[in-house]
């Protein structure tokens, strides 16, 4: 990276100029105010209404060789007598193609069992309405798929296997002409109908995708080998994930998107990923924006978190995204702390976020804000992050600090950094536009930094 040194603050002169950036601050507004929101988040949230009736899938002679057919058989059932528990017992079960949840359905692995799928494309049509990386589409169906449901769960100690042999994996190669066609009929506002991306196409599908949805519960599964990204939530209304564990490394592989979601609890989770832990996303560009759901309401809490970026905002937000909360939250080690993205096809507004009581081991960038990621439009649709707060926080090294990129005329606003201990940092502060820059009791390999910095 090449960066201008007029920009590139080393802690020499931090601490050289941080009496003549402002007066050390003495009290900071009282926080407790967030965080009784954060608890009422909590309490708001309602989980699934799901009878209780259980339906083995052996009852529905189920076939180790491919278990779908038994398991759609329990599925249609339990929902034709008002809702139920759709059994996977213990053992070695296959799908060959996707299972596709309905209302009042919880789709519960055992422990002990593993739920394979098929590693063949054409098993996973035909299309359905999905969102792929912000823009509405029709394309594969995710490995499990439920869409416009209310009270949906998949819960159970097992494993879900997307299948390291799977034929989507490769598609990472070749997605490319697809991706950028998608993104310009998103952007040029094409009927979602006319965006065909299934057979002949390169798009690869998610591992779980919930769309349209009320009262969501996933749950204390083992699951790997995602073709995508892992858990997905699209357009959800109250949503617990919990309990779960995650281990699969391939690209793309976010650990959870809440994507144009809202009131959503994400704690107690173990994730280890090949792409970002948490992602808080709303769609993107022109899509993003029509449609016009932010994700808002979000509680984080409570996890084990080990990726290539650890928490994530962005950088499909066009539909905003406010009021989330993270807390208590261990972050391994990674490229990216804490990563928020955007460009100037995106638009939309990033505001009240609050982060505390983490503890990170390391990573290359601690705060990343690239609100410059590359884009393909050329457009003119700044993003607005401003209003965050990341406090009280142990840092064991970091290769940088603070890494600020935002677009001229439009700085990263209103960020407060509080009680934060980075015991071994290599590199400072890159700061390109920032507006209302705080520290307050920020120690950086042992020397403090108190003071308010505007750099342009």
């Amino acid at each position: 990276m090449t960066i201008n040194p007029l920009f590139r603050w080393g802690l020499a002169a931090v601490l050289a100029t941080s009496a003549s950036l402002s007066q050390a601050l003495d009290s900071h507004d009282d926080t407790q105010a967030d965080w009784n929101k954060a608890s009422e988040i909590v309490q708001t949230v309602q989980p699934p209404n799901i009878p209780n009736r259980d339906y083995l899938i052996t009852d529905f002679d189920a076939k180790r060789g491919d278990a779908r057919p038994a398991i759609m058989a329990a599925i249609e059932q339990a929902s034709a007598d008002g809702g139920g528990r759709v059994i996977i017992p213990k053992g070695q079960w296959e799908s060959h193609g996707p299972i596709h949840l309905k209302s009042r359905i919880n789709l519960h692995i055992s422990e002990g069992a593993t739920l394979l799928f098929s590693p063949e494309p054409e098993d996973y049509l035909p299309a359905v309405l999905t969102r792929w990386e912000g823009t509405e589409m029709y394309g594969y169906s995710p490995l499990i798929y439920a869409y416009q449901v209310q009270d949906v769960a998949v819960t159970g100690k097992g494993t879900l296997d997307g299948n390291e042999d799977s034929e989507f994996h490769p598609w990472y190669d070749k997605q490319r002409p697809d991706m950028e066609a998608l993104r310009a009929m998103g952007a040029a506002g094409n009927p979602v109908e006319e965006r065909q991306f299934a057979e002949g196409h390169f798009l690869r599908p998610s591992m779980l995708q919930i769309v349209d949805a009320q009262r969501v519960l996933l749950e204390d599964y083992t699951i790997k080998n995602s073709p995508f990204w892992i858990n997905h939530l699209v357009y959800t209304d109250h949503a617990i994930v919990r309990g779960l564990k995650v281990d699969s490394m391939f690209p793309n592989n976010d650990g959870i998107d809440v994507d144009s979601s809202r009131y959503v609890i994400v704690e107690n989770n173990f994730f280890r990923t090949g792409d970002d832990s948490v992602v808080i996303k709303s769609g993107r560009d022109y899509d993003g924006r029509q449609v016009g759901r932010p994700s808002e309401y979000v509680v984080v809490r409570n996890n084990d978190m080990g990726g290539e970026d650890g928490i994530a905002l962005g950088s499909e937000m066009s539909g905003g995204i406010r009021h989330v909360y993270f807390t208590d939250n261990i972050l391994r080690s990674g490229k990216a702390a804490v990563r928020f993205k955007a460009n100037l096809d995106r638009g939309g507004v990033a505001e009240h976020i609050r982060v505390r009581n983490m503890t990170i081991e390391s990573f290359d960038q601690l705060f990343w804000f690239q609100l410059n990621y590359p884009g393909e439009l050329g457009g003119n649709y700044p993003t607005v992050y401003r209003d965050l707060v990341f406090e009280d926080i142990t840092v064991e090294s970091t290769g940088s600090v603070l890494e600020v990129y935002a677009p001229e005329g439009y700085p990263l606003q209103d960020v407060t950094l509080r009680n934060i201990t980075i015991k071994k940092a290599d590199d400072l502060f890159v700061l390109d536009n920032v507006q209302n820059l705080v520290f307050d009791n920020v120690e950086i390999n042992g020397n403090r930094v108190n003071g308010q910095l505007d750099w342009k």
